[in-house]
């Protein structure tokens, strides 16, 4: 089973290496990433702006290399694409 995860920690981790911040301004997202707290166990990452399959791959990488767990998923009926993080 997997362990607690806060989406805090995954957002630490990545602004520590270099990632942007993507914030809602003047109605729309600036490029960057966000995180999402998806349930005691799992944290959803999503990346807002150009390259998003290859920013959620650079991600994922960065991820794995610390030791979480990343599965790449879409959100329901073919929604947004995202990763699934877990602490194993």
């Amino acid at each position: 089973m997997a362990r607690r995860i806060k989406a805090a920690s995954v957002e630490r981790f990545l602004i520590d290496r270099g990632h942007e911040f993507s914030e809602f301004e003047a109605g729309d997202w600036d490029p960057g990433f966000r995180v999402a707290q998806a349930g005691p166990r799992r944290v959803h990452v999503f990346w807002d702006g150009p390259g998003e399959a290859d920013q959620l791959d650079a991600i994922t990488t960065e991820l794995r290399a610390e030791g979480y767990h990343v599965v790449a998923t879409r959100q329901p009926r073919g929604g947004r694409r995202r990763l699934e993080v877990t602490r194993p």
